[in-house]
Protein backbone atom coordinates (compact mmCIF):
# COMPACT_ATOMS: atom_id res chain seq x y z
CA UNK A 1 0.00 0.00 0.00
CA UNK A 2 1.55 3.28 -0.92
CA UNK A 3 0.63 6.60 0.43
CA UNK A 4 0.24 10.01 -1.76
CA UNK A 5 -0.03 12.73 -0.15
CA UNK A 6 -0.38 16.08 -2.33
CA UNK A 7 -3.03 13.32 -4.33
CA UNK A 8 -5.02 16.12 -6.27
CA UNK A 9 -2.09 18.16 -7.73
CA UNK A 10 0.31 18.43 -10.47
CA UNK A 11 2.43 15.15 -9.59
CA UNK A 12 0.30 13.65 -7.22
CA UNK A 13 -2.20 12.84 -9.30
CA UNK A 14 -0.03 11.51 -12.03
CA UNK A 15 1.69 9.28 -9.57
CA UNK A 16 -2.17 8.06 -8.46
CA UNK A 17 -2.81 7.24 -12.12
CA UNK A 18 0.65 5.66 -12.87
CA UNK A 19 -0.32 3.26 -9.48
CA UNK A 20 -3.68 3.05 -10.56
CA UNK A 21 -2.68 1.59 -14.20
CA UNK A 22 -0.12 -1.11 -12.53
CA UNK A 23 -2.89 -2.41 -10.45
CA UNK A 24 -0.56 -1.11 -7.16
CA UNK A 25 -2.18 -0.79 -4.12
CA UNK A 26 -2.72 3.52 -3.36
CA UNK A 27 -4.26 5.49 -0.81
CA UNK A 28 -4.74 9.40 -1.98
CA UNK A 29 -4.65 11.67 1.26
CA UNK A 30 -6.46 15.04 0.50
CA UNK A 31 -8.13 17.50 2.98
CA UNK A 32 -11.36 17.32 1.44
CA UNK A 33 -12.55 13.37 0.30
CA UNK A 34 -16.12 14.19 -0.87
CA UNK A 35 -14.35 16.89 -3.74
CA UNK A 36 -11.68 14.50 -4.83
CA UNK A 37 -12.01 12.50 -8.14
CA UNK A 38 -10.16 9.13 -8.50
CA UNK A 39 -11.26 5.40 -10.43
CA UNK A 40 -12.33 3.13 -8.31
CA UNK A 41 -9.21 1.66 -8.01
CA UNK A 42 -7.88 4.54 -5.70
CA UNK A 43 -8.66 4.57 -1.83
CA UNK A 44 -9.72 8.00 -0.39
CA UNK A 45 -8.40 9.23 3.12
CA UNK A 46 -8.60 12.73 4.85
CA UNK A 47 -5.60 14.32 5.77
CA UNK A 48 -4.49 17.34 7.73
CA UNK A 49 -1.44 18.13 8.50
CA UNK A 50 -2.43 19.78 11.46
CA UNK A 51 -4.40 17.18 12.47
CA UNK A 52 -1.66 14.30 13.51
CA UNK A 53 -4.95 11.89 14.11
CA UNK A 54 -5.91 12.26 10.47
CA UNK A 55 -1.83 11.58 9.34
CA UNK A 56 -1.98 8.59 11.83
CA UNK A 57 -4.69 7.02 10.02
CA UNK A 58 -4.14 7.29 6.80
CA UNK A 59 -0.46 5.83 7.27
CA UNK A 60 -2.13 2.86 8.74
CA UNK A 61 -0.98 0.12 6.69
CA UNK A 62 0.91 1.71 4.71
CA UNK A 63 4.69 0.41 2.94
CA UNK A 64 5.78 3.62 1.41
CA UNK A 65 4.64 7.42 1.20
CA UNK A 66 5.35 9.89 -1.55
CA UNK A 67 5.46 13.01 0.48
CA UNK A 68 4.12 16.38 -1.37
CA UNK A 69 4.88 19.81 0.45
CA UNK A 70 3.61 22.75 -1.57
CA UNK A 71 5.87 25.87 -1.15
CA UNK A 72 2.51 27.74 -0.68
CA UNK A 73 2.27 26.00 2.30
CA UNK A 74 3.31 28.42 5.78
CA UNK A 75 5.43 25.70 6.93
CA UNK A 76 6.21 23.27 4.62
CA UNK A 77 9.27 22.08 6.89
CA UNK A 78 6.57 21.25 9.65
CA UNK A 79 4.40 19.22 7.25
CA UNK A 80 7.13 16.77 6.35
CA UNK A 81 8.18 16.15 10.05
CA UNK A 82 4.65 15.63 11.13
CA UNK A 83 4.14 13.09 8.23
CA UNK A 84 7.28 11.43 8.59
CA UNK A 85 7.04 11.27 12.50
CA UNK A 86 3.38 9.52 11.86
CA UNK A 87 5.21 7.16 9.17
CA UNK A 88 7.84 6.49 11.48
CA UNK A 89 5.38 5.25 14.29
CA UNK A 90 3.37 3.24 12.13
CA UNK A 91 6.04 1.37 10.55
CA UNK A 92 6.22 2.55 7.17
CA UNK A 93 9.33 1.52 4.82
CA UNK A 94 9.52 4.02 2.37
CA UNK A 95 9.66 7.51 1.95
CA UNK A 96 10.14 9.45 -1.69
CA UNK A 97 10.16 13.30 -1.03
CA UNK A 98 9.10 15.95 -3.92
CA UNK A 99 11.36 18.67 -3.11
CA UNK A 100 12.68 21.00 -5.69
CA UNK A 101 16.15 22.04 -7.50
CA UNK A 102 18.59 23.89 -5.82
CA UNK A 103 17.13 22.96 -2.66
CA UNK A 104 20.00 23.99 0.13
CA UNK A 105 21.55 26.82 -2.59
CA UNK A 106 21.78 30.04 -0.77
CA UNK A 107 22.24 31.73 -3.59
CA UNK A 108 18.56 30.87 -4.32
CA UNK A 109 16.89 32.78 -1.48
CA UNK A 110 14.54 31.74 1.50
CA UNK A 111 12.71 29.60 -1.23
CA UNK A 112 16.06 27.37 -1.23
CA UNK A 113 15.49 26.41 2.25
CA UNK A 114 11.47 25.44 2.07
CA UNK A 115 12.72 21.88 1.88
CA UNK A 116 15.87 21.41 4.06
CA UNK A 117 14.18 20.30 7.01
CA UNK A 118 12.01 17.54 5.23
CA UNK A 119 15.19 16.01 3.23
CA UNK A 120 17.26 16.12 6.52
CA UNK A 121 15.02 14.25 8.29
CA UNK A 122 15.02 11.17 5.54
CA UNK A 123 18.57 11.77 6.32
CA UNK A 124 18.63 11.19 9.71
CA UNK A 125 15.83 9.04 9.78
CA UNK A 126 15.18 4.87 9.88
CA UNK A 127 13.02 5.48 6.61
CA UNK A 128 14.35 3.69 2.93
CA UNK A 129 14.12 7.43 1.43
CA UNK A 130 14.46 9.18 -2.00
CA UNK A 131 14.26 12.91 -2.92
CA UNK A 132 13.44 13.94 -6.19
CA UNK A 133 14.39 17.46 -7.27
CA UNK A 134 13.05 18.67 -10.08
CA UNK A 135 13.61 21.56 -12.56
CA UNK A 136 10.50 23.99 -13.94
CA UNK A 137 7.78 22.11 -14.96
CA UNK A 138 6.33 22.11 -18.33
CA UNK A 139 2.93 22.57 -17.05
CA UNK A 140 3.69 25.84 -15.50
CA UNK A 141 2.79 27.78 -18.60
CA UNK A 142 -0.51 26.52 -18.18
CA UNK A 143 -1.01 29.59 -15.86
CA UNK A 144 -0.71 31.53 -18.94
CA UNK A 145 -3.19 29.38 -20.70
CA UNK A 146 -5.77 32.88 -20.58
CA UNK A 147 -3.42 34.87 -22.02
CA UNK A 148 -1.96 32.95 -24.77
CA UNK A 149 -6.08 31.96 -25.83
CA UNK A 150 -7.03 35.31 -25.93
CA UNK A 151 -3.61 36.20 -28.12
CA UNK A 152 -2.02 38.37 -25.46
CA UNK A 153 1.79 37.91 -24.16
CA UNK A 154 2.74 35.89 -21.77
CA UNK A 155 4.90 37.72 -18.87
CA UNK A 156 8.39 36.49 -18.77
CA UNK A 157 8.57 36.08 -14.72
CA UNK A 158 12.12 34.73 -15.16
CA UNK A 159 13.70 37.63 -17.15
CA UNK A 160 15.03 35.26 -20.38
CA UNK A 161 16.90 32.77 -17.90
CA UNK A 162 16.59 29.08 -19.33
CA UNK A 163 16.18 26.07 -17.06
CA UNK A 164 16.08 22.28 -17.65
CA UNK A 165 11.95 22.08 -18.42
CA UNK A 166 10.59 18.56 -17.52
CA UNK A 167 6.97 17.00 -18.14
CA UNK A 168 5.60 16.42 -15.28
CA UNK A 169 5.09 12.89 -16.43
CA UNK A 170 8.52 12.15 -16.31
CA UNK A 171 8.44 13.25 -12.60
CA UNK A 172 5.47 11.39 -11.52
CA UNK A 173 7.20 8.17 -13.25
CA UNK A 174 10.67 8.35 -11.43
CA UNK A 175 8.39 8.71 -7.97
CA UNK A 176 6.24 5.44 -8.98
CA UNK A 177 10.00 3.83 -9.63
CA UNK A 178 11.53 4.67 -6.39
CA UNK A 179 8.30 3.99 -4.29
CA UNK A 180 8.09 0.68 -5.37
CA UNK A 181 11.46 -0.38 -4.79
CA UNK A 182 14.71 0.05 -2.85
CA UNK A 183 17.19 0.36 -5.41
CA UNK A 184 17.22 4.05 -5.53
CA UNK A 185 17.80 4.21 -1.31
CA UNK A 186 19.78 7.43 -0.41
CA UNK A 187 19.34 8.86 -3.95
CA UNK A 188 19.07 12.51 -4.03
CA UNK A 189 17.74 12.75 -8.21
CA UNK A 190 18.29 16.45 -9.88
CA UNK A 191 15.41 15.75 -12.55
CA UNK A 192 15.42 17.70 -15.86
CA UNK A 193 13.97 17.98 -19.29
CA UNK A 194 16.56 17.07 -22.06
CA UNK A 195 17.42 20.43 -22.83
CA UNK A 196 17.40 24.33 -21.52
CA UNK A 197 14.94 26.49 -22.46
CA UNK A 198 14.06 29.98 -21.87
CA UNK A 199 10.16 31.03 -21.61
CA UNK A 200 10.70 32.94 -24.82
CA UNK A 201 11.65 29.21 -26.15
CA UNK A 202 8.71 27.50 -24.55
CA UNK A 203 6.17 29.97 -26.11
CA UNK A 204 8.27 29.56 -30.02
CA UNK A 205 7.69 26.03 -29.44
CA UNK A 206 4.25 25.68 -28.36
CA UNK A 207 3.16 28.58 -31.21
CA UNK A 208 4.94 25.91 -33.68
CA UNK A 209 2.08 23.63 -32.17
CA UNK A 210 -0.68 26.11 -32.60
CA UNK A 211 0.03 26.90 -35.86
CA UNK A 212 0.30 31.06 -34.37
CA UNK A 213 2.65 33.06 -32.79
CA UNK A 214 2.62 32.91 -29.12
CA UNK A 215 4.98 36.29 -27.93
CA UNK A 216 6.29 36.78 -24.40
CA UNK A 217 6.91 40.05 -23.01
CA UNK A 218 9.14 41.25 -19.72
CA UNK A 219 7.55 42.45 -16.98
CA UNK A 220 8.36 45.25 -14.42
CA UNK A 221 9.49 43.82 -10.76
CA UNK A 222 6.45 44.97 -9.29
CA UNK A 223 4.39 43.12 -12.23
CA UNK A 224 6.22 40.12 -10.80
CA UNK A 225 5.84 40.84 -7.34
CA UNK A 226 1.99 41.15 -8.07
CA UNK A 227 1.59 37.69 -9.95
CA UNK A 228 3.81 35.65 -7.31
CA UNK A 229 1.04 37.14 -4.59
CA UNK A 230 -1.97 35.56 -6.96
CA UNK A 231 -0.54 32.14 -7.02
CA UNK A 232 -1.85 31.78 -3.08
CA UNK A 233 1.99 32.41 -2.16
CA UNK A 234 1.99 33.77 1.93
CA UNK A 235 3.20 37.23 1.91
CA UNK A 236 6.15 36.53 3.95
CA UNK A 237 7.42 34.38 1.57
CA UNK A 238 7.06 36.13 -1.68
CA UNK A 239 10.06 37.79 -1.25
CA UNK A 240 12.22 35.08 -1.39
CA UNK A 241 9.84 33.79 -4.20
CA UNK A 242 11.29 37.03 -6.13
CA UNK A 243 14.84 35.86 -4.93
CA UNK A 244 14.67 32.38 -6.72
CA UNK A 245 13.63 34.21 -9.88
CA UNK A 246 16.09 36.37 -9.80
CA UNK A 247 18.86 33.40 -9.45
CA UNK A 248 16.47 31.54 -12.85
CA UNK A 249 17.24 35.18 -14.73
CA UNK A 250 20.97 34.77 -13.72
CA UNK A 251 21.42 31.93 -15.53
CA UNK A 252 21.94 29.59 -12.53
CA UNK A 253 19.07 27.26 -13.07
CA UNK A 254 20.51 26.20 -16.83
CA UNK A 255 21.11 22.56 -15.61
CA UNK A 256 20.67 19.29 -17.55
CA UNK A 257 21.06 16.14 -16.02
CA UNK A 258 20.66 12.14 -17.48
CA UNK A 259 18.85 11.30 -13.93
CA UNK A 260 15.60 10.11 -15.52
CA UNK A 261 17.07 8.26 -18.35
CA UNK A 262 19.05 6.63 -15.77
CA UNK A 263 16.13 5.55 -13.19
CA UNK A 264 13.47 4.78 -16.58
CA UNK A 265 16.45 3.83 -19.19
CA UNK A 266 14.73 6.29 -21.45
CA UNK A 267 15.24 9.53 -22.22
CA UNK A 268 13.17 12.76 -20.78
CA UNK A 269 10.18 13.83 -22.81
CA UNK A 270 10.28 17.27 -24.55
CA UNK A 271 8.57 20.29 -24.04
CA UNK A 272 7.18 19.92 -27.88
CA UNK A 273 5.98 16.42 -26.84
CA UNK A 274 4.29 17.70 -23.01
CA UNK A 275 2.99 21.30 -25.29
CA UNK A 276 1.49 18.27 -28.45
CA UNK A 277 -0.09 16.82 -25.81
CA UNK A 278 -1.84 19.65 -24.08
CA UNK A 279 -2.73 21.97 -27.00
CA UNK A 280 -6.13 22.02 -26.39
CA UNK A 281 -5.74 24.23 -23.16
CA UNK A 282 -4.55 27.03 -25.28
CA UNK A 283 -6.72 26.92 -27.77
Amino acid sequence: MILITGATGTIGSEVVRLLAARGVPHRALTRDPARARFGPGTEVVRGDYDDPSSLNAAVTGVDAVFMVTAPRAASPGAHDLALLAAARAAGVRRAVKLSAIGTGDPGIGPGGAWHVPGEQALRDGPLRWTVLRPSMFASNLLWWAGDIRAGRPVPDQYGGGAQGVIDPSDIAAVAVEALLTDDHHGRTYTLTGPETLALSDMTTLLGKVLGRDVPSVDVTEAESRAFVRSLGIPEEAVDGVLEGLAYVRAGHNAIVTDEVERVLGRPPRTFAQWATEHRAAFE
